[in-house]
């Protein structure tokens, strides 16, 4: 009896695993038990909550009256027979950490404990997407659920610079990220081909530099020579980022703004030449790709410019971490620029990868000075990853060590890369391009390779692990002028990151998830976004 007891066990594991795999929740939990019988939601149960969480409980409510025609009440305090309970406790966080959450349902009761608002949120979406509403009235399927996620950092990043998609567009997405428990939108809103914010001191980057006269078009793309003869503009003022960034805050979600240096930033040069080191007149650009100016970081002029512009980008953003870019960085200017090679000589500068990360190190002690940490892609490193750039054949890696309180943004280059900034105590967002990248087709990074995988690189020592505090998934949109392009290439492979950013690898499982992508394809059809069919995505016949 002894010897079938583990057998009697598993077995009885396995089928209750099988009747929990029925209640279909993106991203899958990390625990999760199947009960017997359901929660009755044709009765309209009210929902008690603690302080904390009426916020959540005004979102449940407002998302059970929309999809079922339901009317519950709201009520501070402890729960009722009948009823859904929210409750706030700090003392969970030992168990569930800061965004982890437990929800119970059985026939008589639906309770979701967390120590945070933020975990009460996140229990709140795996309840809605766990209703059946395929009889006459909705119902939950009894469940026990104990789930937090993987990994801090769960994002998902829009490329505006190069096309402008709009308030609207960026609601839809943040609506989307939440019911995904993605906690991070990164707003790429300065580039060459455009720049999306409003800075008050500096008026004519959005004057000049939001809009373009035409754009790059045609299927040959980066060797396109076609071009729109339309203008492309559009711009975010003040009070647009104050209104999103609060949209973001009540759905737990944290705007993360990208403000490129020393490259990546034409449109700011077309506005006022003096920022470039040629200080030339320009226009923005309308080609794709790099363009051949940077921002001479030697000016006192240009330095105190970029202060400026980030005390404002401060003002506005309450994100702890400010992205600057930093890739992609043409050294031929600095090369050909007699004040740049002076103030390196002075300096004892050796290399313009030297140059480079001694000016990104002094803005992330401007930017940690103002209580914030830099994020940056990883070439501000100091590491060539492009050898197939011609000016860059001959660069010297940088000598000069990355301030550590960095984040190293992984994008390019050698996967070794992430292991060595790991290990020498840097925090590592890995966004490989080559598996996060959402403008490439499905061809490239079909969804069963976008779902399969994994930020922790294989050959990373357990103890850097820790190191590595998420990953992001990259809509550039060069090539993805509209919105209905950008919800073709992003839907549903976002669904497949936001379960690699939550859920322990040993709970993954392939086959489940593209089940409980069905329902979750209605729910999109119904908000009006244009996803790639599977049979796309799975790239059996993607266009």
């Amino acid at each position: 009896m002894k010897k079938l007891l583990p057998l009697i066990c598993l077995i009885l594991l396995t089928v209750l695993e099988a009747g929990a795999q029925e209640i279909n929740i993106i991203p899958r939990p990390n625990r999760l038990v199947a009960g017997k019988g359901q929660f009755d939601l044709g009765s309209a149960p009210a929902i008690y909550y603690a302080a904390a969480a009426e916020r959540e409980a005004g979102f449940l409510q407002r998302a059970l009256q929309e999809r079922y025609t339901l009317r519950p009440t709201t009520t501070a305090g402890k729960a009722r027979k009948g009823s859904i309970s929210l409750e706030v406790s700090p003392k969970q966080a030992g168990a569930l950490g800061s965004e982890g959450y437990r929800l119970s349902v059985t026939p008589q009761q639906v309770t979701v404990q967390a120590a945070t608002a933020a975990g009460v949120h996140y229990g709140v979406q795996s309840l809605l997407q766990a209703v059946d509403s395929s009889g006459k009235s909705p119902f939950v399927p009894a469940v026990a659920i104990e789930d937090q996620p993987r990994f801090a950092w769960r994002a998902f990043m829009l490329d505006e610079a190069r096309h402008f998609k709009g308030k609207q567009e960026v609601k839809r997405m943040l609506d989307e990220m939440a019911r995904l428990k993605m906690n991070t939108f990164h707003w790429h809103l300065v580039d060459d081909q455009g720049w999306r914010i409003e800075i008050k001191k500096y008026p004519k980057l959005t004057e000049v530099g939001a809009t373009r006269r035409s754009t790059q078009v045609g299927p040959a793309k980066w060797k396109s020579t076609k071009q729109s003869g339309e203008p492309h503009g559009g711009f975010y003022t003040q009070q647009d980022v104050r209104e999103l960034v609060a949209y973001a805050a009540e759905r737990h979600i944290t705007i993360v703004p990208e403000i490129e240096m020393p490259g990546h930033a034409s449109a700011a040069f077309a506005a006022y030449p003096w920022l470039g080191t040629r200080n030339e007149q320009v226009e923005v650009p309308v080609l794709f790709g790099r363009s051949f100016d940077v921002y001479n970081v030697v000016s006192p002029k240009v330095q105190e410019f970029l202060r400026d512009v980030l005390l404002e980008v401060f003002a506005l953003f309450p994100s702890k971490v400010i992205h600057i870019g930093g890739d992609e960085v043409d050294y031929g200017p600095w090369e050909k620029s007699p004040q740049v090679n002076a103030y390196m000589k002075e300096h004892g500068i050796k290399t313009y990868a030297d140059l480079q990360v001694q000016f990104t190190n002094g803005i992330s002690q401007f930017i940690e000075q103002h209580g914030r940490r830099m994020m940056g892609w990883n070439e501000i490193m100091g590491i060539n990853i492009h050898p197939d750039f011609e000016e860059k054949k001959a660069d010297a890696n940088a000598e000069t060590e990355l301030a550590k309180n960095v984040v190293v943004h992984f994008w390019k280059g050698d996967v070794k890369l992430i292991t060595q900034a790991a290990s020498k105590g840097y925090q590592v967002v890995n966004s490989i391009n080559g598996m996060t990248y959402l403008d490439y087709d499905y061809s490239s990074i079909p969804l069963q390779k976008a779902y399969g995988f994994d930020p922790v690189p294989q050959g990373l020592a357990k103890e850097y692990h820790a190191n590595i505090i998420g990953t992001g998934c990259q809509m550039w949109s060069e090539w993805v002028p509209t919105r209905g392009e950008m919800h073709y290439q992003v839907f549903p492979r976002i669904a497949a990151y936001a379960e690699v950013s939550w859920t322990n690898p040993a709970r993954k499982d392939y086959d489940q998830f593209r089940k409980a992508l069905l329902p979750l394809l209605k729910v999109w059809e119904s908000k009006g976004i244009y996803f790639a069919p599977l049979a796309d995505a799975e790239a059996k016949k993607a266009q």
